[in-house]
């Protein structure tokens, strides 16, 4: 089987290897992929500092034709590369699909960032002198994604860090690192100067943790748990350095008396279960109205007995496995946790057994939970959901906004009014009208508040404000 190897300096470095294994099938080896040292992630480090002053400098025509040729790249293979995030992370293979367009998307539009590149010409309060106020890339960026959007979230981050002129230290998880090594090996054929971009695969704790420690790394954005969030802080106020933490949420979703049934069902079981619910903006909690209670959770679970859980790469699949072991036992031990805290487990918790050995569970929905229950405070990431009954609007928005994270939020109503009241009182970075809490489009800024995130948006034209520093000139006319 073919070593992947990681990307220092241009040139391909081997090492020990971990098999990288297929959530839906186990006796499926995705490849061998080789794990960075130390003295690699120091090697790459130094690498990216070396090639900054030139990329930093490089024309716009330069960095605008290799992300675009990524871009079309990504595109052309959009079905193999589906395959292999489906086979590796345990989504389904439409889901993984998507997720590639997606990542094609994110490279395509950053090459037009680097056309639309600007700055502003001001005049000074002091006659016969000109302000011209200018960004700059920021130097060596580390990037640190997780296991859930193995292809999205890192061409969400590594695009606008080279479309801005940085250099990059990239480390992906460790769980499902195919997608990360198939992007880079992509940019790196695309003509990238060497040292510009580097792959360092491997642990957290070896690889992450000499990213966090060094001083030549002058901005950090990790997306993770809220634990590493926290570490990625501490290390990078240590160098006063920039950084940008994405670490989940505890998104909820409100159904009012008034909302179309059909639409609040279809938009609830997406949020909480699609993508096996290991989504940052899956809605675990449903706070739900008691005029409608009863016939909400009645359809929910209708609906849920029409979901079929199985192999990712089946036709006909809805929903993949849980990602590996550990994930699936965390999720088992919040379902156990909920039942001791009182909680109706009105459908589903159970471990499935496919045609293949792999790490299924069935949709999990309780009933009669409270806000206060553990499990409608912590993350589970996993397909786990609690519906809360609550007595009017008013107290489904602060039942809502009773939580630590703050990523997504949605409702499900016909009026106009409380959709509005809504939008503007929901304490999250993101909020949904009668749609999913899970997906926003490839332009638009990705963020939350509180406990979900913390430092400039990502995505879109608000990339800019992380990955560049401004720069105030004054001339003398």
């Amino acid at each position: 089987m073919t070593l992947h190897q990681n990307l220092i300096d241009g040139e391909w470095a081997g090492g020990d290897a971990i098999a990288n294994i297929n959530p839906s099938n186990t006796n499926d080896v995705v490849g061998e992929y080789a794990r960075a040292t130390t003295d690699d992630t120091l090697r790459a480090i130094g690498a990216a500092k070396a090639a900054f002053p030139t990329w930093s400098r490089s024309g716009i025509v330069e960095r605008h034709a290799i992300l675009r040729k990524t871009a079309d790249e990504i595109t052309a293979r959009k079905d193999e590369l589906g395959r292999l995030l489906s086979r590796e992370e345990g989504k389904t293979l439409a889901e993984g699909i998507g997720e590639t367009l997606r990542a094609a998307q994110i490279f395509d539009f950053f090459a037009g960032e680097v056309l639309r590149l600007a700055g502003e010409v001001l005049p000074s309060a002091r006659p016969n002198i000109g302000v011209e106020i200018t960004r700059e890339p920021i130097g060596v960026v580390g990037i640190i994604t997780p296991w859930n959007f193995p292809i999205a979230i890192p061409a969400w981050k590594i695009a606008p860090a080279l479309a801005y002129g940085n250099t990059v230290v990239f480390k992906p998880a460790d769980l499902v690192p195919g997608c990360s090594w198939a992007i880079v090996d992509i940019l790196h054929r695309s003509g990238l100067p060497k040292g510009v971009l580097n792959l360092v695969m491997g642990k957290g704790s070896i690889v992450g943790q000499t990213i966090l420690d060094s001083a030549d790394v002058n901005a950090i954005t990790f997306t993770g748990s809220v634990g590493t969030g926290k570490r990625v802080a501490a290390a990078s106020i240590e160098h006063m350095r920039k950084f940008q933490l994405e670490m989940g949420g505890k998104n909820p979703f409100v159904v009012l008396d008034d909302a179309d049934l059909n639409v609040a069902v279809d938009a609830a079981v997406n949020s909480a279960f699609f993508s096996t619910g290991q989504r940052c903006t899956a809605s675990s909690r449903i706070i739900v109205t008691e005029g409608i209670h009863d016939r909400f959770v009645s359809a929910v679970s209708e609906k849920l007995k029409t979901i079929i859980v199985d192999d990712a790469l089946k036709a006909g699949t809805h929903i993949g496995p849980v990602v590996d072991a550990s994930q699936l036992k965390q999720d088992e031990d919040y379902i156990a946790i909920g039942q001791n805290e009182g909680a109706k487990l009105v459908f589903g918790g159970e471990r499935l057994t496919r045609d293949s050995p792999g790490f299924y569970l069935q949709p999990a929905l309780f009933t009669e939970a409270t806000n206060q229950m553990r499990i409608s405070r912590e993350e589970i990431f996993g397909p786990v959901a609690s519906v809360i009954r609550v007595k009017d609007y008013e107290e489904a928005l602060h039942t809502a906004n009773d939580t630590p994270f703050g990523l997504s939020s949605g409702i499900a109503t016909t009026s106009l009014k409380h959709a509005t009241h809504f939008k503007r009182n929901a304490e999250a970075g993101m909020v949904m009208v009668n749609l999913p809490t899970a997906g926003v489009d490839f332009h638009v800024p990705f963020g939350g508040r509180k406990g979900s995130s913390y430092g400039p948006r990502e995505q879109g034209k608000y990339a800019a404000e992380f990955y560049t520093t401004v720069k105030t000139a004054y001339t003398l006319a």
